[in-house]
C-alpha cells in the first residue's frame, strides 16, 4: 500500500470532516464519512455541499492513486464536476469511485455518493492531471 493509503485515515483535515477509506481495489475506492460534530453542515442538517464535493474529488484523487503508472506523477485535479441530487442525510456517506478511462495525462473517474439508506445523494466526474516523470 503507498503512503497515499497509509495516510489517509490520519490525515488531520479528513479527521476533521469525518472522511476515513473503508474499500479500494486497482481502479476503485469507497471513502466513508461518518458525520461528527465537526463536519460541516447544510439545510435541514445535511451535509454540506461542499463536503459532498471534497468528498468527491479525495474519491477521485484516491482512485487514481490505485494503480499510479511508473513514469508519471500527480499533477492535481484538472476539472470537477457534481450534481447534487437530494440533501446528504445520514449517519455517514460513501462515495464510490471509478475510474472510467487512464490516459497519459489525464484520467477519467466517475463518483456516486450514497447515504446509509442507499439513496443516491449526488453523482459526478473527476478529471485527474498526470505528468511525465523527469528523469535525471
Amino acid at each position: 500500500m503507498n503512503d497515499f493509503f497509509k495516510n489517509f485515515d490520519s490525515n488531520p483535515f479528513h479527521q476533521f470532516l469525518g472522511l476515513s477509506l473503508a474499500e479500494h481495489s486497482r481502479d476503485y475506492v469507497r471513502l466513508r464519512l461518518y458525520k461528527n460534530e465537526t463536519t460541516p453542515s447544510g439545510i435541514g442538517g445535511s451535509v454540506n455541499g461542499g463536503v459532498l464535493a471534497t468528498m468527491l474529488d479525495m474519491a477521485g484523487v484516491a482512485a487514481v492513486f490505485t494503480d499510479l503508472r511508473s513514469g508519471s506523477e500527480p499533477a492535481g485535479t484538472a476539472d470537477l464536476n457534481i450534481t447534487y441530487l437530494r440533501q446528504a442525510q445520514g449517519i455517514w456517506l460513501d462515495a464510490e469511485a471509478r475510474v472510467v478511462k487512464r490516459g497519459r495525462q489525464l484520467c477519467t473517474i466517475e463518483v456516486r455518493i450514497v447515504n446509509d439508506s442507499g439513496d443516491l445523494c449526488a453523482i459526478g466526474r473527476v478529471l485527474y492531471a498526470l505528468k511525465a516523470v523527469q528523469s535525471m
